[in-house]
């Protein structure tokens, strides 16, 4: 599906609200001073030039499953009634053994009738292509198979559609942070720059610039990287997964009220 651009929808924005995980969270992206800036904050600012005094909430927190972004971001946002709400959510199930896309496609298609009712437009990311990195690759299927529910979901509630899995730029590693499983902050950057174009939000930038290439490894420190990465991100990961622990747990939305940016 063709992203839904309209005519220059970011101009008409005054309110914005952010749902979702460590991807709209902004994780992997830090900032100056603590805590994590990420693509929503980037556009929000970019909202901001062309509309001063918007409001900007951020609900987003990491490690949500689906459930929990529907249960509990999707009321606060509905009561916001904002001019634009995103929703980036499920790819935390579709990292559990045994996710079925299928079945998290009917709970998603249910907020987002939710939250079109309440919000001026809604703004669905489909999933990345998972292929640039051993292990996190073996869910490329799952992920392919829930980005086509999330295409139909978009058509079906005239959504504006952030296409993250067509972004091919998004497979260099230089764009991804140490844990290989959130973007660094070139991703996010390229990542806001695509979002202001569906919005028609200008921008410096182009998305698809080709990234520098970095000095060719040899294979030895490549292996040596990925048992570094495994020692540091993966085991500890996996051990949250057979705990029942989540990174987030404990954690509260960084920009909780719907407030001016």
């Amino acid at each position: 599906m063709l992203d839904k651009v309209g005519e220059s929808p970011g101009r008409a924005i005054s309110s914005f609200v952010a749902l979702g995980d460590s991807f709209s969270e902004g994780v992997g992206d830090p900032r100056a001073g603590g805590g994590c800036r990420g693509w929503a904050d980037r556009v929000a600012g970019q909202l901001a030039g062309s509309n001063p005094g918007l409001r900007y909430a951020n609900l987003a927190v990491r490690g949500k499953l689906l459930g929990e972004v529907i249960s509990e971001q999707v009321p606060a946002a509905v009561a916001m009634r904002p001019d634009l709400v995103s929703i980036a959510a499920g790819g935390n199930d579709l990292l559990r053994p045994g996710a079925d896309p299928d079945a998290l496609a009917q709970p998603f298609a249910d907020a987002v009738a939710e939250l079109t009712a309440a919000a001026g437009r809604v703004l669905v990311f489909t999933g990345f292509n998972p292929a640039t990195f051993p292990l996190i690759r073996l869910i490329r299927g799952r992920v392919a198979a829930y980005n086509a529910h999330l295409r139909i979901i978009a058509a079906r509630y005239d959504c504006l559609l952030a296409d993250l899995w067509a972004m091919k730029v998004l497979r260099d590693p230089a764009l991804w942070s140490q844990d290989r499983l959130h973007l660094g902050p070139e991703g996010h950057r390229r990542v806001a720059l695509r979002v202001s174009e569906v919005l028609g939000v200008p921008a410096e930038g182009d998305w698809r610039a080709p990234v520098a290439a970095p000095p060719a490894g040899r294979w030895l420190a490549q292996r040596r990287a990925d048992a570094q990465w495994a020692r540091t991100y993966a085991v500890p990961w996996v051990r949250r997964r057979l705990t029942g622990a989540s990174s987030g747990d404990a954690m509260t939305a960084k920009r909780p009220d719907l407030l001016p940016l």
